[in-house]
């Protein structure tokens, strides 16, 4: 459990590539700030609140017990097992930093990642994670009476990526496109990022840490049925991903002419949150088809949300995260070899699935809206002109990445 927090930790370095690497110089600092004070005061505040909210008793929510761990009972050491789930709340919380980038306060950013790590993430995962509604599976529990099963997400398809992609989606759209995205007759145009160097340093960073992510969330690696487990979870991770990067390569090179690098890269990252929801329940085979669709349809998400929707995501991390996510989570109602539709177990278990998708993607974009507007409303979310033209490095943190 703890090497596989040592691995998801990991991933921070790795979102910090890719932000940077897709963005342009003048807010790379900046970028790079964000993801260390995701980490730092996330991880205080999840200690503090968010565990509690989360791993307590209760409906809704759990008790916050603050500051306090021992209210959890668990045959793991319950210290180790905060800092798992502080890693993956890390996660959540950093996702909606690339899409926002380039023309958001600081501060505000500094404001949204308390409210993810002690309200928005923990009271979701308290419904799944926490042993909430969705995912209990008592005699007449709610998800027992209406579907017969329980909504299924191994390791955060739904529960942290489609939460941190959902509020990028939101938070993108409120603060507005960069200036120079869209010309005078609403053409998108091309923002290259500086460094493709690191941004693709930064994905292979990230398929590293899934094999912590996806392979951890069997939370023990002794005993024959957990090595088989964690062994039969790290083929499925990376076939996804495999599929996800070669299916967006061809994709992009039959829709753009040109085999595109970032393209395949989100494709990799498409294909790993497609599988991480059901990495346990799918066989290779239907991980690597999962994985594939998805590498597909992350490349007509990026281009319907930039083109149609008109919401700047610099990154790509509300398709990758957010609809990916949600995809995934659903094809775990088609291939699971145990529930799965295709193996003829019925519409149940996808019904469950779509549900526990929907409620948890309704919760994140609706306290993602409320929060965004009401801080752009009060205090205003968007750097000024000035600001915006020159960077963010110089102006919000008197310094720059590159001299």
């Amino acid at each position: 459990m703890l090497l596989a927090a040592m691995l998801v930790f990991f991933m921070q370095p790795g979102f910090a590539l890719v932000e940077a690497g897709f963005t342009r110089t003048k807010s790379t600092a900046n970028i790079l700030m964000k993801n260390f004070v995701d980490f730092t005061l996330g991880s205080i505040l999840f200690f503090a609140v968010g565990f509690g909210l989360m791993f307590g008793s209760g409906t809704f929510a759990g008790m916050p017990n603050f500051f306090q761990i021992d209210f959890l009972e668990t045959e793991l050491p319950v210290e180790g097992f905060l800092i798992f789930q502080t890693v993956f709340c890390a996660t959540a919380a950093t996702i909606v930093s690339g899409a926002m980038a380039e023309r958001t306060k600081f501060h505000m950013y500094l404001i949204y990642t308390i409210c993810i790590s002690v309200l928005i993430y923990p009271i979701s995962g308290h419904w799944t994670w926490g042993g909430g509604w969705l995912m209990n599976s008592e005699e007449g529990s709610f998800m027992m009476n209406l579907f017969g099963t329980t909504f299924h997400d191994f390791a955060g398809s739904t529960i942290v990526h489609s939460v941190g992609g959902w509020i990028a989606l939101v938070g993108a759209w409120i603060v507005g496109p960069r200036m120079g995205k869209y010309g005078k007759d609403g053409k998108s145009k091309a923002i290259p990022g500086h460094n493709l160097t690191i941004g693709a340093l930064g994905v292979f960073i990230l398929w590293f840490g899934w094999f912590g992510f996806n392979p951890g969330s069997q939370l023990a690696a002794s005993g024959e049925e957990n090595r088989v487990a964690i062994s039969h979870v790290f083929l499925t991770t990376n076939l996804a991903a495999c599929g996800g990067g070669f299916a967006s390569l061809i994709t992009a090179w039959w829709r753009y002419k040109k085999p595109s690098l970032s393209l395949t890269l989100n494709g990799i990252l498409a294909g790993l949150v497609a599988i991480t929801a059901g990495c346990d329940m799918v066989s290779p085979v239907g991980a690597l088809i999962i994985g594939i669709l998805a590498g597909i349809l992350m490349v007509f998400s990026v281009e319907f949300i930039d083109r149609i929707l008109k919401i700047d995501d610099p990154v790509g991390a509300s398709t990758v995260h957010g609809v990916c996510g949600v995809f995934g989570t659903l094809m775990i109602g088609l291939f699971s070899t145990s529930e799965g539709l295709f193996y003829g177990q019925g519409w149940s278990f996808l019904g469950a699935q779509v549900f526990g998708a929907a409620v948890v993607g309704i919760w994140a974009l609706g306290m993602g809206f409320i929060i965004f507007k009401s801080l752009d409303k009060l205090f205003g979310l968007r750097v000024s002109k000035r600001v915006e033209e020159e960077g963010l490095d110089i102006y919000e943190h008197g310094e720059t990445a590159y001299n």
